[in-house]
């Protein structure tokens, strides 16, 4: 059917995409690929019905949900696992010698005055075997209901209620756990039951036999319920939902590349929640106790936020967060729920060729895909925007109110003209010698625009000419920038005759995963430019797409030179397009000093690693803000003694101890104090920790917290 999952990639100058080989209403299965850690094996069903069948209750923004325990809010008043341990065993050994002194008659007979004033004397003078009998029920009845007494006492004395809280009761919840059948038919997700509600009884069946017989994946899953929530909403048909499913099973809805699965994982992943999982939350004082030892986890709802992580060279910010979030997101498209675009230099680590649809290898020769320099856009006004902003974004005036409109109104000048010439936008070169002003090619244009009877553009062609030379003109700049481009190196890529496969970012609209490799390796300057360009292609394009319900993220390995004034403005209107972005930065400091407090707070997700410079934290210190704490001011003061007897016995004490006697006392207040300072984000994260604070898209937030990657 053509679902969500389904789809042509296609978009913009993106032709085509991989396909798979055969046609999508008859695919083959492909093979199975490496498992990770978290995807169920695929010959046994087993594994992946409880995995389906797992609990995933609500949480806390950030909580890994799968499996999740919740914990109260605030930390109980526990007592030390020693200290309780040891309490328990001693009032059973004083509760085990008050019994033996009494049974042995240490203690005296008092104890069986109530049994003497209760029992008649008729009872206790009986005879005879029935008499005896009797006797001995009495009598034994009173001992255990003394023993009784004694051993609720020394219960409650030791605490023994709270051992089997903490210690017993746990391993029997796992056992009995363990024990559980499946789920009611009515509340068991293998059934199915919003299809069958539907009266997709047929294709319910068809899914749960697949999901029993081991031959659905967790892709597969989600794959399957996005197509169905398009036919929910009216997108798709229920008769084309059906046939599929019932001609394919779980191979039904694929993605355009045929791919059921990324050719081998390294983070885990929940793909009913939509979560990756980073690590742990430390188990430490300054993190809420609900975090406390709990996954951490990243989803859609928290990437819709955008995200900025902030540390330095081998800190894990690549390996501990681009990767894992890129390969969520790549399954997340395999689903037919995203689209993300993966950005950084040649070779960084950002995972396999093969888990790509698109990979576009900027100035290696072998690459098979080619970058679109205007975004797929027909519009001079709108690709001089784009191209502007890439160019010369960082040279804009980073304060408020500071735009680059004169260099957009130099590039329309020249890109409007041009293409209504020659139905195309300049190449590399030509434009290079257009804002030159060339004569021969200025002349040439403009007798074209003559013979076609252009006089609006000629207008604007005037316009470009008499600016030429003058000593404001931003032209000469546009130039120098765009000959950073003009390179040997780059000679077949940013082709605009159509002789190359150019990829567009317009392509959004379908489940595509791309990757973009920039040569930073002898053209650092190149790359930042076409790093800007991307954002700025990718903040254009997410908020004119049709279909907003596929989420869309751009992943940027090393935002260097990057954050310019339009490109925040821009991530602060992405949480309304259903889109993110992930960014990753060494230092502040690569970041205009006016620019970083709109940066951090126009991202909703912030990350300090280990390792960040106190100038670094003292920003996020400022932007995590304060909160109230309880202070406790502990002073001792000497005690002074007036009696003679006293004077003696603290002199004593002084020769015992080598101090003086003093009293303590303690004063506590509640005081304001910084979430985390500066100095402690400088010096007391460990290394292959951070420190991280979220916002989900519904505005619900979790304070900063002290994170273990490697957890």
């Amino acid at each position: 059917m053509n679902s969500d999952g389904t789809r042509d990639a296609r978009g913009t100058h993106a032709n085509p995409v991989p396909r798979p080989a055969g046609s999508p209403d008859a695919p083959a299965v492909p093979p199975r690929p490496t498992r990770a850690p978290g995807v169920p094996p695929l010959p046994d069903g087993t594994s992946f019905l409880a995995w389906l069948r797992a609990p995933r209750p609500d949480a806390a923004p950030g909580m890994w949900r799968f499996g999740h325990t919740p914990r109260p809010d605030e930390e109980p008043d526990e007592i030390p696992s020693r200290q309780l341990l040891g309490g328990a065993v001693i009032a059973f050994l004083v509760g085990w010698l008050l019994w033996s002194l009494l049974q042995n008659g240490y203690l005296g007979y008092w104890w069986w005055i109530p049994l003497d004033l209760i029992a008649p004397d008729s009872w206790q003078g009986r005879s005879g075997e029935g008499g005896e009998v009797g006797t001995l029920l009495l009598y034994g009845g009173y001992e255990l209901l003394v023993a009784l007494l004694i051993l609720v006492g020394v219960a409650r004395l030791g605490r023994w209620g709270e051992v089997w809280r903490r210690y017993v009761a746990p391993r029997f919840r796992g056992r009995q756990q363990e024990q559980m059948a499946a789920p009611s038919s009515q509340d068991d997700p293998v059934q199915w039951n919003q299809l069958r509600a539907a009266g997709a009884t047929e294709a319910a069946d068809r899914l749960a036999a697949e999901a029993r017989a081991g031959l659905m994946r967790d892709v597969d899953h989600a794959r399957i319920m996005r197509a169905w929530q398009g036919v929910r909403s009216g997108r798709h048909s229920m008769a084309t939902f059906t046939g599929a499913v019932l001609k394919d099973g779980a191979a039904a809805c694929l993605h355009p590349s045929g791919e059921r699965d990324l050719p081998g994982r390294l983070a885990q992943h929940d793909m009913v929640t939509g979560q990756v999982r980073l690590g742990t939350t430390a188990d430490d004082p300054r993190n809420p106790y609900a975090y406390r030892g709990t996954g951490l986890a990243l989803g859609p709802e928290l990437l819709g936020t955008s995200l900025l992580a902030v540390g330095p060279a081998g800190s894990g910010k690549t390996g501990g967060i681009v990767w894992p979030v890129a390969e969520s997101l790549c399954l997340h498209a395999l689903a037919g729920r995203a689209a993300v675009v993966v950005v950084g230099a040649a070779g960084a680590g950002l995972g396999p060729v093969d888990a790509y649809d698109v990979v576009v290898r900027i100035g290696n020769p072998e690459s098979v895909y080619d970058l679109d320099l205007y975004g797929g856009t027909t519009d001079p006004d709108e690709a001089a925007a784009v191209l502007a902003e890439a160019l010369v974004g960082d040279l804009a005036d980073p304060h408020p109110g500071g735009d680059s409109r004169r260099s957009t109104t130099v590039l329309a000048q020249l890109l409007g003209p041009f293409r209504a010439v020659h139905g195309r936008f300049p190449s590399v070169p030509q434009l290079r010698q257009l804002l030159d002003g060339a004569p021969g090619p200025l002349g040439e244009l403009r007798q074209a625009l003559q013979d076609a009877g252009q006089d609006s553009l000629l207008r604007e062609l005037d316009a470009r000419e008499r600016q030429l030379g003058h000593p404001g003109d931003v032209g000469s700049v546009l130039a120098d920038r765009v000959a950073l481009l003009d390179r040997p190196a780059f000679a077949t890529f940013f082709d605009t005759s159509g002789q190359s496969r150019p990829f567009s970012l317009r392509a959004l609209d379908h489940p595509v995963r791309v990757r973009i490799d920039l040569p930073e390796r002898g053209h650092a300057d190149a790359s930042r430019i076409l790093a800007r360009l991307v954002l700025a292609q990718f903040t254009a394009s997410v908020s004119v797409r049709e279909d907003r319900s596929l989420f869309a993220c751009l992943v940027l390995d090393d935002a260097t030179g990057v954050i310019t004034p339009e490109a925040v403005r821009g991530i602060q209107r992405l949480r309304s397009a259903n889109a993110g972005t992930v960014l990753t930065l060494r230092t502040l400091d690569d970041v205009p000093r006016p620019l970083r407090g709109p940066l951090l707070g126009a991202t909703g997700c912030r990350m300090a690693l280990s390792g960040i410079t106190p100038w670094d934290g003292q920003d996020f210190a400022e932007v995590w803000g304060k909160e109230w704490t309880e202070a406790r001011d502990v002073t001792d003061r000497q005690i002074i003694a007036d009696s003679p007897a006293g004077k003696a016995w603290h002199a004593l004490r002084r020769v015992i101890t080598g101090s003086a006697p003093t009293a303590r006392a303690v004063t506590v207040r509640q005081v304001e104090r910084e979430r985390w300072s500066a100095s402690e984000l400088a010096h007391a994260v460990p290394p292959g920790h951070a420190v991280l604070s979220l916002t989900d898209v519904r505005g619900e937030h979790a304070p900063p917290l002290l994170v273990n990657l490697r957890g």
